[in-house]
């Protein structure tokens, strides 16, 4: 089952939607109003929202007044999220390890920790290339993700939850290279747990993510340690919010 590539079922699953269902929108919103104001893009430009689930945050910064294209594995996800679409909003199903546009967008972001679900260095090496590529030079790329080093110090190992009648039994544990967390589900019909799905993600250090990026001929500009772009920590910081620029080819 660990070998199974997760994120295939379960991003398209209904339970993953209503997991996550209430994460803080409120915290979400004000995250990318903050990073666009930091950004300062001039309206009408391109952006790419890599890993977009349902369109949210594309949405909302199509409302920002930008051209923006959301990409997403989870065909669930990218159907409802079409129903959004307009002149300045276009998503489509998309593996992030596959090269999308070339050269095409001034920005592209990847948030929230859609990243590092792969089996192999190679994989990620590909999404990597996949982004920097997307991007024009001098373009730049934002990538969201957790603070290995945090995590780490934070997990807690058992937790339950209940979400309209559905109960989530989730466990959480990790290795030298990866966080996991394994979810079971009971719902009203059965009983017993009836689904079952493991979380995996990489334990990618900001060492890993330099080498990654360099690679694809982009470089670190700024790093944040939270949603208010706070000051990275390496020991304290909740995220690790890299901003890296494509330099000229």
């Amino acid at each position: 089952m660990a070998d199974k590539a997760w994120f295939k079922d379960w991003f398209n699953s209904p339970y993953y939607h209503l997991l996550y269902q209430h994460r803080d929108e409120n915290e979400a919103e004000q995250f990318i109003k903050t990073l666009i104001a930091h950004l300062s893009p001039t309206k009408g430009m391109r952006m790419l929202d890599i890993a977009c689930g349902k369109g949210r945050h594309s949405m909302a910064l199509a409302d920002m007044g930008f051209d923006v294209t959301g990409i997403d594995l989870s065909e669930a996800s990218i159907t409802e999220a079409k129903m959004a679409e307009s002149e300045w909003l276009h998503f489509y199903q998309h593996d992030m390890r596959r090269i999308f546009r070339i050269n095409y967008f001034d920005y592209a972001f990847n948030f929230f920790t859609s990243f590092g679900y792969f089996k192999t260095r190679r994989e990620h090496d590909n999404a990597i290339r996949m982004m920097a590529d997307s991007i024009k030079p001098k373009g730049i790329l934002v990538i969201d993700y957790l603070n290995v080093h945090f995590v780490e110090s934070q997990l807690e190992p058992i937790q339950t939850t209940a979400v309209e009648e559905v109960k989530f039994h989730i466990s959480k544990w990790q290795t030298e290279d990866h966080f996991f967390k394994q979810i079971q589900i009971t719902d009203q019909e059965h009983s017993a747990p009836r689904h079952l799905y493991t979380e995996r993600v990489a334990k990618f250090s900001l060492g890993d993510f330099n080498d990654m990026l360099s690679y694809q001929n982009m470089q670190i500009l700024e790093v944040f340690g939270n949603y208010q772009l706070g000051s990275y920590d390496i020991k304290s910081s909740p995220r690790m919010i890299i901003v890296a620029q494509k330099l000229h080819g």
